[in-house]
């Protein structure tokens, strides 16, 4: 019997209810794009379920109907707790938008509980989600230059959702700009086959330059002071430099073949430079200037 104060609000069973593997659809994911969801997944053999139970039932009637809790017994209902990968119980899920946003496992305080509903009571459908925010700080500090910072939000999103495509091309991106191409490869592995992300593709062009870049760019400046019109020479040095991560400085390189012959060796250049530019970012600053400068050649 679920343990519900006086205060005013939705009769109890709108608000709480008790769920089977066969209703989970319907009374969790599906309802939760209507209002937030918070799952209790619990057992009658679970001390500390006992206790976090009628502390969740309290929180979420206070609510006033801003949130949903759903209780599974998991030794009848395994099946969502096994998909969940829940290790322990209690463990306490918050689903807005049919996923999984925030949670936590064990008993916690009555404080703690009632911060927690509270925090879940305000997302709402289509609002912001935990991931979705640590998500853009990690976003902001990549873009500060603070790797570790980053770093650390998006592994916090990868350890709630492992298969996260932003937190996985922002990642190996953390690691390309520090220089470590295994890394980057290691963490863009990780994306499911053909999975598509501004970042993923960025990274996976960036090492595919730095795969096929030559070590030293000397040998080819010194062949392009000799001869500027060296097309081959300046095509390597680009290569050379992409490889680097200089993409600046290779797409300059790139273009300046491109200005003296479009049509060299099938149009190597331009190839090269779409690739450069994948590698940058396609809102990247080098791609949008190097897009303009290329336009200006070809339409010339």
């Amino acid at each position: 019997m679920s343990l519900i104060g006086e205060t005013a609000g939705p009769p109890a069973a709108d608000i709480i209810k008790d769920a089977t593997d066969a209703s989970f659809m319907a009374d969790v994911v599906e309802a939760s794009r209507e209002q937030p969801v918070i799952v209790d997944f619990w057992a009658t053999w679970c001390g500390p379920c006992r206790q976090l139970g009628p502390a969740l039932e309290k929180a979420v009637a206070a609510a006033k109907g801003k949130v949903k809790l759903v209780k599974v017994d998991i030794d009848k209902n395994p099946a969502y707790a096994e998909q969940l990968r829940v290790q322990s119980i209690p463990a306490v899920f918050a689903f807005v938008d049919g996923k999984p946003v925030d949670g936590f496992m064990g008993a916690l305080p009555d404080s703690q509980v009632r911060d927690f509903v509270d925090k879940v009571a305000k997302l709402g459908p289509g609002g912001p989600s935990p991931i979705d925010e640590m998500l853009a700080m990690a976003r902001e500090s990549l873009e500060a230059g603070d790797m570790g910072g980053a770093a650390q939000a998006y592994a916090q999103v990868l350890q709630a959702d492992p298969q996260n495509l932003k937190a996985l091309g922002g990642l190996a991106k953390v690691y390309l700009a520090g220089g470590d191409t295994e890394r980057a490869g290691e963490v863009v592995a990780m994306a499911p086959d053909g999975a598509k992300d501004p970042d993923l593709d960025s990274v996976r062009a960036a090492l595919a330059l730095a795969a096929e870049a030559p070590s030293d760019t000397t040998p080819f400046e010194k062949r392009l002071a000799t001869d500027p019109d060296d097309h081959q020479a300046r095509f390597d040095l680009a290569a050379a430099l992409a490889g680097r991560h200089k993409l600046a400085e290779a797409a300059d390189q790139l273009l300046t073949i491109l200005e003296k012959d479009r049509a060299w060796n099938d149009e190597a250049a331009r190839k090269q430079l779409l690739t450069v530019f994948e590698a940058a970012g396609q809102m990247s600053d080098i791609a949008r200037n190097g897009r303009r400068r290329l336009s200006s050649i070809l339409f010339s």
